[in-house]
C-alpha cells in the first residue's frame, strides 16, 4: 500500500498560480504521473499513488519557486518534472540569476545542465558549451560576458564565429566587414539584442567594447582583458582552434559553444573533436556536455534532438 503524502500551500495567490489557469498545470501534472491521485481541497493538497513521493516533493518544489517569484507556465512546469524525477532541484537551478536584461527581464538557467555551464564560466579561464541546438549556449555565454563587462571585470567583448560556407573569404560579399560578418554572427547579435536593448548594442559596437569578427581575423592577435566567445566551434579546424585558444591574454575569458552533431567543416576535421582528450587535464579549462535535457525551445525540438540520437545509434555500435 502507498503512503499518502499531504502538502498544505500558504496562501490563496499561491494556490491559484499553482494549479494554473482552469487547472492547467493540475493537469500536466496528473498527466505526467498517472499512477498518483491528486486531491486539492482549499490549500491543501493530497497525493497517493506509486509515485506520492515524487508528485509531494514536485508540488513542494513549484511552491518554493512561486514564493520566490518565479512564474509558472506549462514549459517551466515540464522542466521541473524533469528535474524531480532525475532526483534534482528545480528550485536550486531556476531561482539562480545570471543578469538582468535592459528590459527588466531575468536572465537564468533553465535547467541543471545549463546551471553547471553557468558554474563552469565562472571557475574557468576557458570553457567549452557542448550540446544541440536550443540548448543555450550561445545565449548563456553571451549573458556571462554582458555581466563581465557591467561589472568591469573585462574591458571587452569579442564576438566570433568561423565563416565557413564562405571558406573564410568574406570578400566575396558584398558590403562592409559588419554586413559581411552579420548572417555568422546573427545568433550572437539577437542574444546581445536581449541582453542589452538594440540602442545598447550599437552603443557597444560604436565604442568598440563589442567587437564582432569571422575567426580569420582573429590570427596574429593577443586578447587582453576580453571575454571572447567562439560561436558554432565545431566548424573549425583543428588548426584554427589551436589558433584561437593561443590568443587569449590576460584577464582574459573564453567560452567556446559548439554541436558536434553538426560539423560543416569541409573535409569534417572538426577542431571540437578529441579537444576533451586533449585539453581535459589542464587546470582552468572545463567542459560542459549538454543534451536533450537541456534544450529549452519548442518541445518538438528536444523530440527532434532525441530522434537524431536514437537513429545514430546502430551507426554508433558498428
Amino acid at each position: 500500500m502507498s503512503d499518502t503524502v499531504r502538502l498544505h500551500v500558504p496562501g490563496n495567490h499561491l494556490m491559484g498560480d499553482l494549479l494554473g489557469t482552469r487547472d492547467e498545470l493540475l493537469d500536466v501534472i496528473e498527466a505526467s504521473f498517472p499512477r498518483s491521485v491528486i486531491t486539492v481541497r482549499g490549500n491543501d493538497v493530497s497525493i497517493s499513488g506509486g509515485d506520492a513521493a515524487t508528485v509531494g516533493r514536485l508540488f513542494s518544489e513549484l511552491v518554493t519557486l512561486l514564493e520566490a517569484g518565479q512564474p509558472l507556465s506549462p514549459g517551466v512546469l515540464e522542466r521541473t518534472i524533469d528535474m524531480v524525477r532525475a532526483d534534482e532541484s528545480p528550485s536550486d537551478v531556476l531561482t539562480t540569476e545570471v543578469m538582468r536584461t535592459m528590459r527588466g527581464g531575468s536572465v537564468r538557467p533553465k535547467t541543471s545542465g545549463q546551471k553547471r555551464y553557468v558554474e563552469a564560466i565562472e571557475a574557468n579561464t576557458v570553457t567549452f558549451g557542448i550540446g544541440p541546438a536550443g540548448t543555450g549556449k550561445s545565449w548563456l555565454a553571451v549573458a556571462m560576458a554582458v555581466r563581465a563587462l557591467q561589472a568591469r571585470e573585462v574591458e571587452r567583448i569579442v564576438l566570433t564565429r568561423p565563416a565557413v560556407e564562405a571558406g573564410e573569404r568574406l570578400g566575396f560579399l558584398p558590403g562592409d566587414m559588419m554586413a559581411k560578418v552579420d548572417p555568422y554572427l546573427r545568433p550572437l547579435y539577437d542574444a546581445l539584442h536581449d541582453m542589452v536593448g538594440a540602442e545598447g548594442a550599437q552603443k557597444h559596437l560604436e565604442r568598440g567594447t563589442v567587437e564582432v569578427a569571422p575567426l580569420a581575423f582573429m590570427r596574429g592577435r593577443t586578447l587582453n582583458a576580453s571575454f571572447i566567445i567562439l560561436d558554432e566551434a565545431q566548424n573549425t579546424t583543428p588548426e584554427q582552434m589551436k589558433m584561437f585558444l593561443t590568443r587569449i591574454g590576460f584577464g582574459s575569458k573564453a567560452v567556446v559553444t559548439g554541436d558536434a552533431t553538426q560539423v560543416d567543416v569541409p573535409g569534417g576535421r572538426s577542431g571540437l573533436s578529441r579537444l576533451e582528450g586533449i585539453l581535459g587535464d589542464i587546470d582552468g579549462v572545463g567542459f560542459v556536455h549538454l543534451g536533450a535535457r537541456d534544450v529549452v525551445r519548442h518541445r518538438i525540438v528536444q523530440d527532434i534532438v532525441d530522434a537524431y540520437a536514437k537513429a545514430d545509434e546502430p551507426r554508433d555500435e558498428r
